[in-house]
């Protein structure tokens, strides 16, 4: 199989993921393509604007702890209100829409094909897992890099915008036994700053409709407990007609065909 040469033969080889009964074998497949690089590219070049522009406008003004309090408070909103939208945007994608979805559609179907071969994300280059996300935040976090002094706002903007756009990057590393993580990763993930494997792995069982947040998890319990994304989706059948893919999907879709599950035992530890 040769790599997606359009995004029509994008959504074609997703579908055969989803349709087989075993993960891809050809390494290429999980390449990213120069476009998906020079995306990510400049996604995380806006995001280091915003906290280069944020640290140099402080450095330039006279010592305050108050300052710098409202810094640490803006980064630690933003850490946790990026956990908080992870949960959301993997809750959205992997219960409506489809690959026709603008914008989103491929990852919609990349994540319906996640639930069937869990391991193949961990396969996949950064930058072709977190291009649409960086295209994203790059579009909206430039504006507020050209027009913004606050550096306050800068920070946030930074920290938020940052964590949302590696979200899925810290989803492929919940996929990873800690023996085989970077050092550094595994040590964030002790430190309960990213979600572990054992935290994550919930999400991959029945009834696959918990565990949703994907950066460090922390707002799952709230979620799930609530059950407010329940409530939204009763909501949202109620005015539209539209059945999340959860109350119909999980033994057919969502059932994992590879052996990952195997893998994501707190026992891997």
């Amino acid at each position: 199989m040769h790599r997606p040469s359009s995004m029509a033969n994008q959504q074609n080889n997703i579908s055969t993921i989803i349709t087989s009964t075993k993960p891809i074998n050809d390494e290429n497949y999980y390449k990213a393509t120069w476009a998906h690089r020079a995306w990510f590219a400049t996604g995380c070049t806006a995001v280091l604007i915003s906290l280069a522009k944020s640290i140099l406008i402080i450095s330039k003004m006279p010592p305050a702890p108050k300052t710098c309090l409202h810094l640490t408070l803006a980064a630690a909103l933003g850490y946790l209100l990026a956990d908080l939208v992870s949960g959301i945007y993997h809750w959205a994608v992997d219960n409506y829409g489809s690959a026709a979805t603008p914008i989103f559609g491929s990852q919609i179907e990349s994540f319906r094909a996640h639930h069937q071969h869990p391991s193949e994300i961990t396969k996949c280059e950064t930058a072709g897992i977190l291009y649409t996300l960086a295209a994203v935040t790059a579009a909206a976090v430039t504006p507020v890099n050209v027009f913004s002094g606050d550096p306050v706002l800068l920070a946030f903007v930074g920290v938020f915008a940052g964590c949302s756009m590696f979200s899925i990057k810290f989803h492929a590393w919940a996929h990873v036994p800690r023996k085989r993580l970077p050092a550094v990763v595994a040590a964030l993930q002790d430190a309960g700053i990213l979600m572990r494997l054992s935290q994550h792995a919930p999400h991959h069982r029945p009834p696959y409709n918990s565990n949703y947040c994907t950066v460090s998890g922390i707002w799952n319990r709230v979620l799930d407990e609530t059950k407010v994304l329940a409530a939204v989706e009763a909501a949202l059948y109620r005015v539209t007609g539209v059945r999340p893919r959860s109350w119909s999907e999980p033994i057919s879709e969502w059932t994992p065909r590879t052996q990952m599950l195997d893998e994501m035992k707190p026992a891997s530890f």
